[in-house]
């Protein structure tokens, strides 16, 4: 699991890890995971945890945790790609140039699905890819994916979340149509208070946004929004739910109140932008070809 070393990310990885989980956190910080382990050992004494090195905004880093996983040879019966960053104020790279959400948010992942895919295929997977609220509208960047000439923050974030919903549904496609036997899916956690859009120093934020204050203040009142533990059910819940034979249109799970940006977990309709089956087979070409890897055709 992606991103499992705070927030929305850690309420799943305990979850998970009570539940009786072998957990994989992968983390940039080892600080962070550390304590993350501890948090999870307290709230779950006997889990079954570990850490593992990975900044997804490394593609050198990705593929040397795929090939440790592959090494100990173990299957992957899911994956979480949670991890992700929103709306640096000004553009921002990754180490292979990429621009930071791209590259955390979707090409990361990508690259981490390509690495992992015989063990993923070996233990018949269930991915959950985390997208937004954001996703509902708007579309991929195609013409300028990096934001090479001109950089819109929220815009960015937007396209990335897209991409990464269009490729976790062209993804599920593919397995069922070459018998790969993953199974992938996507939720999306509504609004919740998180470090997303908190002060971030490292990304050029060093105040928390007016967004993020107004989110605090909503979920502690118990009004529309949620809080990082209720945030972290329709990940859950995408993880959990019973396949259903035949459910080829992809399948997404988000937080059911009113806006559905709270509220219990539930089955959605997808955006309208993740139901292009077009636009998912060409975010399936440029990503690998982004990423630096390759993934069967079927």
């Amino acid at each position: 699991m992606t991103g499992g070393s705070d927030g929305i990310g850690l309420e799943v990885a305990t979850r998970l890890a009570a539940a009786g989980a072998e957990v994989v956190l992968p983390v940039r910080s080892p600080a962070k995971g550390e304590a993350a382990v501890e948090r999870i050992r307290r709230t779950a004494p006997g889990a079954r945890v570990e850490l593992a090195d990975l900044d997804l905004g490394s593609l050198a880093s990705v593929a040397a945790l795929g090939e440790q996983l592959r090494g100990d040879g173990a299957p992957v019966h899911l994956l979480v790609n949670n991890a992700g960053v929103m709306t640096p104020p000004t553009r921002q790279t990754t180490a292979d140039g990429h621009e930071l959400q791209l590259g955390t948010n979707h090409l990361g992942h990508v690259a981490l699905v390509a690495h992992l895919l015989p063990l993923l295929c070996a233990g018949r997977a269930r991915v959950v890819s985390q997208v937004s609220v954001v996703a509902a509208r708007g579309g991929v960047h195609w013409d300028d994916p990096d934001w090479e000439r001109s950089y819109d923050g929220t815009a960015a974030y937007r396209s990335s979340k897209i991409a990464l919903g269009l490729f976790g549904l062209e993804l599920d496609r593919r397995s069922r149509a070459g018998g790969w036997g993953v199974t992938s899916v996507l939720s999306h956690p509504g609004v919740a208070p998180t470090s997303l859009l908190a002060a971030r120093p490292e990304l050029g934020r060093s105040t928390d946004t007016p967004q993020v204050r107004l989110i605090r203040w909503l979920s502690r009142r118990g009004w529309l929004v949620g809080t990082p533990e209720t945030a972290g059910l329709p990940a859950l819940l995408a993880a959990t739910a019973p396949v259903v034979p035949g459910a080829e249109d992809g399948r997404m799970f988000g937080p059911g109140g009113p806006g559905r940006v709270g509220g219990p977990p539930e089955e959605q309709s997808l955006y309208r932008p993740l139901a292009d089956e077009a636009a998912a087979a060409r975010v399936w070409g440029l990503s690998q070809r982004l990423a630096g890897v390759t993934l069967p055709e079927r």
